[in-house]
């Protein structure tokens, strides 16, 4: 059975950087199972899975544009510190939600200097391309109620 739209696929995979440093993978005891086209997955690895079948290896070189988007420098900004009102000590690399004219953000810092607060609220993962090594695991119909939410049922 190949992967398709409305279709269940598990695949094992390990996602790497430019430099070859493992970003992301899979363990040995859960493969990613997801829902075929109800956009699960980042668009350019699930354009290049659909067709697949179990037992199949792919690599996968996926741009920004099909993954989290180019750099947008205008979700970098410079915060007064007292903008963080209830959190004793900011520093670089702590997350938080903030809210945008689309919705809730997520934000990271990226600098701290005295009281100004430098924070990007790009992906982490915006502007690289994406190395996918993948290996299709099973593949098989989704349930009504899969159908139904465009989400793979849990266990």
């Amino acid at each position: 059975m190949e992967i398709a739209a409305a279709r269940v696929a598990s695949i094992h995979y390990t996602l790497t950087g430019d430099d070859g440093r493992i970003i992301d993978q899979s363990s040995d005891s859960r493969p990613l199972t997801y829902f075929h086209g109800a956009g699960n997955i980042i668009p350019g690895l699930e354009k290049a899975l659909a067709g697949k079948q179990a037992g199949d290896t792919l690599q996968v070189d996926v741009p920004p544009e099909e993954a989290y988007g180019v750099r947008n420098e205008g979700m970098v900004q410079v915060l007064p510190r007292e903008a963080f009102q209830g959190v004793e000590k900011v520093e670089p690399g702590m997350q938080f939600q903030a809210s945008s004219e689309r919705g809730p953000l997520l934000v990271t810092v990226v600098e701290v200097d005295g009281d100004k607060v430098r924070i990007d609220g790009n992906h982490p993962l915006a502007g690289q391309t994406l190395h996918f090594d993948v290996r299709v695991l099973e593949v098989r119909d989704s349930t009504e109620a899969e159908k139904q939410t465009g989400r793979v049922a849990q266990d």
